[in-house]
């Protein structure tokens, strides 16, 4: 079934480029609404905007989302992986300024107050999408696929200069509460000259590698405790690639492949995907689809303890 949350569970903190106080209250909503977004500091004009792939207007450093009166979020895609990982289907997400807070660079904190407050099933059936054959995008060295499977599925490989870094692989299955447990406190990170880069021009004004970010440069590491995982850096990727995923408009029965790839290769591939019919179709899940979802089951003991 459908999924929302039991009641409304608020966040505030930082946006990573602007560097405001930003607050925002993730709301249930009824079955089929989908996931929407509603700016509370715009007072006139259409201050909603839908989580969806053909309303993504910027994705080189985040994403991005804009509705037709120019109203935007932007740095979405950590929520949104939240909102895939634990299984909800429909909600409202009020917020009072232009980028989602970035809290501790991870999905773990909008993970944890959506299982503190409870999630609920819905009396209605979830739908999922379908890949029916395969979807590819390519720019220069990056590529993105979708491949049929029956259940949800990223690999992803990594290749950075910086030798703490250098080449990471992995290979996830994201049914039931994998995203919890392997995905959901990776931090975003960065290589010191882009930070330099980003914060000439008035970006990253909200960074922090002692609470929000690591930051990488050579062999050195700055970040709160250390790194989370060995390869944190190609888990964090993956979460990027499950919230942008999700901006499909539905979980996915698919095999997502990365390889270099960022936000704009992802909404990318999204668009080529439904560019076509006969790429995909919606599907009325059963009980043994559901099952394999993402966020089926969730529970709190999948939380990591180093989150």
């Amino acid at each position: 079934m459908q999924a929302t949350l039991k009641t409304p569970v608020h966040f505030q903190g930082t946006g990573l480029h602007s560097g405001a106080t930003v607050h925002l209250t993730v709301r249930p909503a009824s079955t089929d609404y989908g996931i929407w977004f509603k700016r509370t500091d715009v007072l006139l004009g259409d201050a909603m905007i839908p989580a969806r792939w053909d309303v993504v207007e910027q994705t080189a450093l985040c994403t991005r989302i804009k509705n037709e009166a120019g109203v935007s979020v932007s740095t979405i895609e950590h929520l949104m992986a939240a909102l895939a990982g634990c299984g909800i289907h429909n909600a409202l997400i009020e917020i009072d300024a232009p980028e989602v807070p970035i809290l501790d660079g991870s999905s773990a904190d909008f993970v944890l107050g959506f299982l503190k407050t409870g999630i609920v099933r819905q009396g209605a059936p979830v739908w999922a999408i379908e890949i029916l054959k395969p979807v590819s995008v390519t720019r220069g060295d990056a590529t993105a696929s979708l491949v049929p499977a029956d259940e949800m599925r990223i690999d992803f490989h990594i290749d950075f200069v910086d030798e703490a870094i250098g080449q990471q692989t992995k290979e996830l299955n994201l049914a039931n509460g994998s995203f919890i447990r392997e995905l959901c406190n990776s931090r975003t990170f960065c290589r010191q000259a882009d930070v330099d880069a980003m914060q000439a021009n008035g970006l990253a004004l909200g960074g922090d590698p002692a609470e929000n970010a690591v930051v990488f440069n050579g062999a050195d590491v700055q970040a709160k405790g250390g790194l989370r995982h060995a390869d944190e850096p190609v888990r964090h990727k993956m979460l990027d690639a499950m919230g942008d995923l999700y901006l499909a408009g539905a979980p996915l029965l698919a095999h997502y492949q990365g390889h270099r790839a960022g936000h704009s290769l992802t909404n990318a591939l999204l668009r080529e995907l439904f560019s076509h019919p006969d790429n995909w179709r919606l599907v009325e899940c059963d009980a043994a689809q559901a099952a394999r979802l993402p966020g089926a089951g969730v529970h709190m003991g999948e939380f990591p303890a180093v989150a």
